[in-house]
């Protein structure tokens, strides 16, 4: 069952329908601490954990703090809490009330002078939407510069619980207990960097009107087995469509991915200049000079092929402008064939917005949404949700979002939760469209869209396991085949 993500604003209304119905917000807040000290407990008992400080702020989830002191303190765990002035919440103050009965030494300031085995964030929770103030800012420095296990409550404080973008600054946790459901920001954007370890609290019935904002894409991805008589021909065609006079290296990579990915013929047409450096690294590549075609030529072509990948290495001059012009049309409007767009088809798409059928897939990074968008990369990334749902009312068709968690717009929406930072390389995004080409020309619909981009991120993460600094995109397709089998 794939794991569901909330919209922190449908898991408050969810909070406060239980409350509707004479359910206690005290004893939530009691049932969630408990709950996160046994996890604690489960989790942390083989590490050498003897003293904890604990960082709360002034609302509920400095609330849960001050229970999840008291609780950790039962256990025989020496307690301090930092804390700021108490809110108005009289939960809270309920809760602060029981730290003090427990007998939790409590400092009102965040002026810590002795070493911690671990430090745990309960300052701010998932209602923090705006920019924190200076004073706020340098707690939450102050608390990522001490030693020790990091463990943030619900998410760190700091990350915005929709988007994971820092406000500016966020803690950084080693792990991160979060309460009633998963957000998004805990999974895409910044968030990957600041969340560490999530651990799901689940504590209350999921009632109807609770709705998913996305789903986490399945790690575990079996394709069917190969049937004993097949031959070539039964593992789908991908014709690789790009490769200006100047750059020939991307339609090698997608085409190379292509094959690895397991398609049993690829084709790439590009520039002539380019076919001598393809034959001698993959004689299997079959090859069209992209010059010698008419549009009768094209059709041709069109009609023998399972599935296309455009834009790699197209340039953005006036050929690259003629060459986009006289194959999108065809590509948008042949409904039998799967269609990825990537790269400069994407950015003439932005300068001719047209209609994408369903069986188009694009594929842009934050930059090339910009463009599609007409706003700015740090826009984009400040809520790639809204960003992805954009460029599908805009374009229609289907969306891959790339960049840490990626977001998938098929169906439903989906992110990403593997890859790594080693990825962000050229070359990358040509591997990922050859691997998409690859398999919905030999599984179309039986695969979904989300699955083919998990498996090129488990791809990179096997990749990466001799360390993430310096991989190259070419270096991916025996990694390709191992995740495929």
């Amino acid at each position: 069952m794939q794991a569901v993500v909330y919209h922190s604003d449908d898991i408050r209304a969810w909070e406060q329908r239980w409350f509707a119905a004479q359910n206690s917000s005290l004893g939530l807040m009691q049932q969630a601490a408990w709950s996160i000290a046994q996890q604690f407990l489960e989790v942390f008992k083989d590490r050498s954990i003897n003293n904890i400080a604990v960082w709360c702020g002034q609302g509920n989830n400095a609330g849960d703090g001050y229970f999840i002191a008291s609780y950790l303190k039962q256990a025989g765990f020496h307690v301090e809490i930092f804390a700021a002035q108490l809110g108005e919440s009289n939960d809270l103050h309920c809760a602060a009330q029981f730290a003090i009965e427990k007998k939790v030494q409590i400092h009102s300031d965040f002026d810590i002078k002795r070493t911690f085995d671990c430090h745990i964030d309960a300052l701010f929770g998932i209602g923090l939407n705006r920019e924190l103030n200076t004073n706020w800012q340098q707690a939450i420095q102050q608390f990522n510069e001490q030693s020790g296990l990091k463990v943030s409550i619900d998410i760190p404080s700091g990350l915005h619980a929709n988007t994971g973008c820092a406000l500016p600054f966020a803690i950084r946790a080693d792990h991160t207990f979060t309460v009633l459901g998963l957000k998004a920001g805990l999974f895409t954007g910044q968030g990957k960097e600041y969340v560490g370890q999530v651990h799901l609290v689940n504590l209350i019935p999921i009632d109807e009107e609770l709705k998913p904002l996305a789903y986490l894409t399945p790690t575990s991805i079996k394709l069917p087995k190969r049937l004993a008589f097949g031959h070539k021909g039964s593992y789908g065609h991908v014709l690789v469509v790009g490769g200006h006079e100047q750059m020939g290296g991307a339609v090698i990579m997608a085409a190379e991915a292509a094959f690895h990915a397991g398609a049993g013929k690829v084709t790439v047409i590009c520039h002539q200049k380019h076919h001598q450096a393809i034959l001698s690294r993959a004689p299997n590549i079959m090859l069209r000079d992209i010059n010698a075609l008419d549009e009768e030529n094209i059709r041709e072509i069109l009609s023998q092929v399972d599935a296309v990948c455009f834009g790699m290495g197209l340039g953005r001059d006036d050929w690259a402008k003629q060459i986009y012009q006289q194959w999108f049309n065809l590509l948008n409007q042949s409904t039998h064939l799967e269609t990825v767009l990537d790269a400069d088809a994407l950015w003439f798409l932005a300068k001719q917005p047209e209609k994408l059928g369903p069986h188009v897939y694009a594929t842009p990074h934050p930059g090339e949404a910009a463009t599609l968008l007409g706003s700015s990369t740090a826009k984009i990334e400040n809520d790639r949700i809204a960003a992805i749902y954009a460029l599908q009312h805009k374009y229609a068709g289907q969306w891959v979002l790339k960049g840490a968690g990626s977001l998938i717009l098929e169906d439903n929406l989906y992110i990403c939760t593997e890859g790594n930072a080693g990825m962000g390389t050229g070359g990358m995004g040509d591997v990922l469209a050859g691997m998409i080409a690859s398999l919905k020309a030999q599984f179309h619909k039986a695969i979904a869209l989300h699955e083919i981009v998990t498996l090129h991120a488990q791809a990179g993460d096997e990749l990466a396991k001799q360390g993430m600094r310096g991989l190259q995109a070419y270096q991916m397709n025996e990694a390709i085949t191992q995740v495929v089998n």
